[in-house]
């Protein structure tokens, strides 16, 4: 027990977490905690995860910015490998802090996990050569509802993220063109994440 330690309602966004394990080393390496239930539920996280998902991403690339519908998905995610920029964005209708951000570096050297609930935009820009991302979810994917599987321009400036080390101007839509890093490596965004809408267009109340 005692395991982790978790920030919570991080930026000022209720249920936003982030959590910091427990790592026990010496000469041989490390041992730690990534998921401990009753650690978790200790610090008012009860969640029932359900399937682990991992990916690789090359310097660059951005995924996002990703909800779901119909099917909400509360998340865990980490880096087992490299680092990356991970971002959240309220869009609970009712939240006091609907189209806030908040992001977090998360690394193979800082271990820190993000917990972001049901309600979030997601997306993460990676930051080393290489990336691997893995994380935690309390649904299964339902391909049936693959159409409700929405996004938002990652460059909106209604919301007005402040990615790292991205340098280039808003030219009007969320395509990659004119942005890169500061050390000139051009940003890398899926077909259909540089097609995205800002959040007034997407969400009209």
């Amino acid at each position: 027990m005692g395991q982790i330690k978790v920030e919570k309602n991080v930026g000022g966004i209720e249920g936003l977490c982030v959590i910091s394990p427990a790592v026990h080393g010496d000469a041989r390496g490390y041992f730690m905690e990534t998921w401990n239930q009753n650690d978790m539920k200790e610090n008012g996280i009860d969640v029932d995860f359900v399937q682990d998902n991992q990916s690789m991403s090359t310097k660059g690339v951005l995924r996002g910015l990703h909800f779901q519908k119909h099917y909400p998905q509360c998340k865990l995610v980490r880096a087992v490998r490299g680092t990356v920029f991970d971002v959240a964005v309220d869009l609970r209708s009712e939240s006091k802090t609907y189209g806030k951000w908040y992001g977090v570096e998360l690394s193979d050297e800082n271990k820190k996990q993000f917990l972001i609930p049901e309600g979030f935009a997601h997306g993460f820009l990676v930051l080393s050569d290489e990336a691997e991302f893995c994380y935690k979810v309390n649904d299964f994917w339902h391909p049936n509802d693959e159409g409700d599987e929405g996004g938002m321009a990652w460059n909106d400036p209604e919301i007005g993220i402040e990615w790292p080390h991205v340098v280039g101007t808003y030219q009007g839509s969320s395509s990659a063109a004119g942005y890169a890093l500061d050390d000139g490596t051009p940003l890398n965004l899926s077909d259909k994440d540089q097609k995205w809408l800002g959040i007034k267009e997407t969400f009209k109340f």
